[in-house]
């Protein structure tokens, strides 16, 4: 029956449904997750990296999380090409809010610019939805850390700590019942990273998988680190230990 309303984005099926959104969707939910956590101090964000090959220069490529603006980043999961994209428009209208008001743009402001552009792609014959879905960190003097996740119809919602792509269903009640809204960053990091080892395919997690970096204040100014291998090791080898320590205790 749905093949007779999944030929053009506009058109509704008689339940009201845009199947080509749902279709965009569910192509998000085949792609390595990726999630975050919002601290009191900063955000977390994390991500499975599903490209491995050892000609990679692993220091510089980044595959799921990227930089918008200095104030906001954002992790991805889906159609990649879809989502360089969306990133460059977004990179763009931070910058021309940056030159007209001459300061950074508000973290909801930037991110609700985006969904109406992926709206738009839902609503008009002859394109289709962007295949990608977003979670955004960021801090504005306004509101301070903010997280935000966006999918292909548009819609966008704050969090205090979410997930997107494969397993996520899985690892949203991991978040729903180890999160606590005073976790500093440390705390933040080691749920992350508690998350992906349970929802991720592969059985052991290493550098080579994963992408990690955290939005945090200093001196006054968002700093942003995109961890680099040697420093996602360090913080796998101090969660293995803590596992091993609370092993130990419970026994």
């Amino acid at each position: 029956m749905s093949r007779r309303y999944d030929s053009r984005t506009t058109i509704f099926s008689p339940e009201g449904r845009l199947h080509q959104v749902e279709y965009a969707m569910e192509a998000i939910s085949l792609a390595g997750i990726a999630l975050g956590v919002l601290a009191t101090d900063g955000i977390v964000l994390a991500a499975e990296k599903k490209v491995t090959s050892k000609l990679l220069e692993q220091n510089t490529s980044s595959e799921k999380i990227y930089k918008l603006n200095d104030n906001v980043i954002c992790g991805v999961a889906g159609i990649t090409a879809d989502a360089n994209i969306l990133i460059n428009w977004t990179r763009a209208s931070a910058q021309r809010y940056l030159f007209s008001y001459n300061e950074e743009i508000p973290v909801e402001q930037l991110v609700q610019r985006l969904c109406d552009l992926k709206q738009g792609y839902t609503q008009y014959g002859g394109l289709r939805p962007f295949g990608v879905s977003f979670i955004f960190a960021g801090y504005d003097e306004h509101y301070g850390f903010q997280l935000y996740h966006s999918d292909p119809s548009g819609n966008y919602s704050g969090w205090n700590a979410t997930c997107i792509g494969a397993n996520n269903s899985s690892a949203q009640s991991i978040l729903k019942q180890d999160y606590k809204d005073t976790m500093n960053l440390e705390e933040a990091k080691a749920l992350a990273i508690k998350v992906l080892s349970k929802t991720m395919d592969s059985t052991s997690l290493t550098s080579e998988k994963l992408e990690f970096a955290t939005i945090q204040l200093k001196n006054g100014k968002v700093k942003y680190d995109l961890y680099k291998p040697d420093q996602i090791d360090v913080l796998l080898k101090a969660q293995v230990a803590n596992t091993e320590n609370q092993d130990q205790t419970q026994s």
